[in-house]
């Protein structure tokens, strides 16, 4: 329920539960009114870009039990000149930005590496799998989609500041069936190789030569070459690129 009064200057009054206090440009500060600011406040940065997204996630959050301090902030570099001690975590919203895109994931790879004591979750519009994974590599402690509920959120939120690490139910259910068809294809491979063929596949994936392949699995060179005709023949190929497309495209 909105309610209209007249703030005093610097503050935005929007709902009931909740206040926004605007600290200095770019930088806005919300917390419920019941709760009193002391120094030992727990903080959870908001960085958006887009001010009314984060104004209004900030806001959702509070008024959903999230029992912080919340800092929203328009970039990265705006919260690193603004850093302190009290922040307990991150939340960046990364909207539908492209987290495999090389400039993206170097800057935030580069952010999380700076701070690794505080937790960055991630928020996004984008559910490939792909991003998922990207992110948790680089160290992100969850990734939320925006299609899950604000409750939803607050507790991806908890967890991840206590400690754990949050993927939605629906990522798991697509990891799941990634799982099980990464192992059926397995299967498939194990069936139609011998050990040894899959050991020269895998060097061949790398771009290894034939006399490296000799070397690392104690074979002849004329003993690899062997091997990689049976594969090439397997496989209907009548080279090594074509073998490793098909081997890439069948099993990866």
């Amino acid at each position: 329920m909105l309610h209209s009064i007249s703030p005093s200057p610097g503050r935005l009054y929007t709902t009931k539960s909740s206040e926004s206090v605007k600290s200095r440009e770019g930088e806005h500060h919300i917390r419920s009114p019941e709760k009193a600011a002391s120094p030992e406040s727990e903080i959870l940065a908001i960085i958006d870009e887009r001010a009314l997204d984060r104004e209004c996630l900030g806001q959702s959050l509070i008024s959903h039990g999230l029992d912080m301090d919340i800092v929203l902030f328009s970039s990265i570099e705006m919260w690193k000149n603004a850093f302190t001690q009290t922040f307990r975590g991150i939340l960046l919203n990364v909207g539908s930005r492209d987290f495999l895109h090389a400039s993206m994931n170097e800057e935030i790879c580069q952010f999380i590496a700076e701070f690794p004591e505080i937790p960055v979750i991630i928020l996004s519009d984008n559910q490939d799998i792909h991003q998922i994974f990207a992110a948790l590599e680089i160290g992100a402690k969850g990734y939320i989609p925006s299609t899950v509920g604000i409750g939803i959120c607050v507790e991806a939120i908890s967890l991840a500041l206590a400690g754990g690490i949050f993927i939605s139910t629906e990522c798991l259910t697509h990891i799941q069936n990634l799982l099980v068809t990464a192992g059926q294809r397995q299967h498939r491979r194990s069936e139609m190789f011998t050990s040894r063929e899959q050991q020269v596949i895998e060097a061949l994936r790398r771009g290894k030569a034939n006399k490296i392949i000799a070397y690392e699995l104690n074979l002849s060179e004329s003993t690899v070459k062997v091997h990689i005709r049976n594969i090439m023949k397997k496989l209907n190929a009548h080279n090594r690129t074509e073998a490793m497309f098909k081997i890439n495209s069948q099993f990866n």
